[in-house]
């Protein structure tokens, strides 16, 4: 009986001091952080998915049929305007200049003999008329075979990046073929679609012919060094998505930039009176955003709230709050509905000179 007692008593007194570690705990965990929403003028930044393209970016094809008889660069190759490119074999249509020349000579000579006889009155005006008719005729077949031996030939049209070869040496080719790609990449187009809400506050904000600046963020993660300026916005709006497409230009003298690769267009705009909150301060319920509000009575009471921008660490709110709330800070998970607490109110400043501390 005695051990039984001793027992109990152990039990009781382990039992005391546990109750007693616990509410210690809860009433440390009652001591909240709480701060106030802040206005102030910011800047935002809108992020827009691009894809960047050469300002000349063309097709070069063969103009004429036969086998492929000399490739004079390599895929990648810089090439100058002018540069021959491609050789397609030319020995039948050199023979046709041949031709188209000597046939130019007979009819040259013609013209001659009948003209010295027409000053002599021998053969009438119409015969000599004939045979300035005959000249011309065959000087113009004798052009025109020289374009088509000319076209033999594959040059570049303008300085530029040869892309992947889709013919080999030896292939037979016909007029109209696909032989490489070839862009001028000196300057780059970026094209990112943009809301019609958007859109029209661009226009309004836009100050006469002042053309507006943007960054570029590459793959990478890194931002392109050179700023673009958006130089021109496509006539229509898609019907389907609702979006309008801007183009931006890039200068590219190290030629970092591609035809084809992507990118994210930074916009960086000026927002007056912005209300600031921290992102942790909020929660998501069913793709809304909420806080906890500490009410007169010191409740917390959930509100929901609207979003206007999103920085870093920081969100702009544009309804649902004013600067008099007290909006819970830290241990949003500890806290229910309606449960009165108590708090440490710190001010909006100090928690926004510490946020990336704060920032879980």
């Amino acid at each position: 009986m005695k051990k039984v007692l001793i027992f109990m008593s152990i039990c009781t007194l382990l039992l005391n001091t546990s109750c007693k570690k616990e509410v210690e705990k809860k009433e440390e965990n009652t001591h909240f952080l709480v701060t106030n929403p802040i206005k102030k003028d910011t800047l935002i930044t809108k992020d827009y998915v691009s894809q960047i393209q050469s300002s000349r970016h063309i097709e070069l094809r063969a103009q004429e049929r036969g086998y492929l008889q000399k490739i004079f660069i390599d895929e990648g190759q810089f090439v100058k305007q002018g540069q021959i490119l491609f050789q397609i074999m030319p020995k039948l249509y050199e023979a046709e200049m041949e031709k188209a020349r000597a046939e130019a000579s007979f009819a040259e000579i013609e013209y001659k003999n009948t003209k010295r006889l027409a000053d002599s009155d021998v053969v009438a005006p119409n015969e000599l008329a004939m045979a300035k008719a005959k000249l011309d005729k065959a000087n113009a077949e004798l052009a025109l075979a020289q374009v088509h031996l000319q076209f033999t030939q594959i040059r570049a049209p303008f300085d530029g990046i040869v892309d992947k070869f889709h013919v080999r040496l030896g292939s037979l080719v016909e007029e109209g073929d696909l032989l490489t790609n070839l862009s001028d990449n000196s300057k780059m187009w970026v094209y990112y679609n943009v809301p019609e809400a958007e859109y029209l506050d661009f226009k309004a904000e836009q100050q006469g012919s002042v053309k507006p600046t943007v960054n570029l963020l590459m793959a990478n993660n890194k931002y392109f060094e050179y700023p673009g300026v958006v130089e021109t916005i496509e006539a229509d709006f898609n019907n389907e998505t609702g979006n309008i497409s801007f183009r931006a230009t890039f200068p590219n003298p190290k030629s970092l930039l591609r035809h084809g690769e992507t990118g994210n267009i930074h916009v960086t705009l000026p927002y007056k009176d912005a209300m600031l909150i921290p992102q942790k301060a909020t929660f998501e319920v069913l793709d809304k955003k909420y806080v906890y509000v500490i009410d007169k009575e010191n409740k917390v009471v959930s509100r929901e709230i609207k979003l206007a921008a999103e920085l870093p660490h920081l969100f702009i709110v544009s309804e649902g709050l004013s600067e008099d709330d007290k909006i819970l800070l830290e241990g949003l998970r500890l806290v229910k509905e309606n449960e009165k607490i108590e708090y440490k109110l710190e001010k909006p400043e100090t928690v926004l000179e510490h946020l990336e501390l704060y920032a879980e």
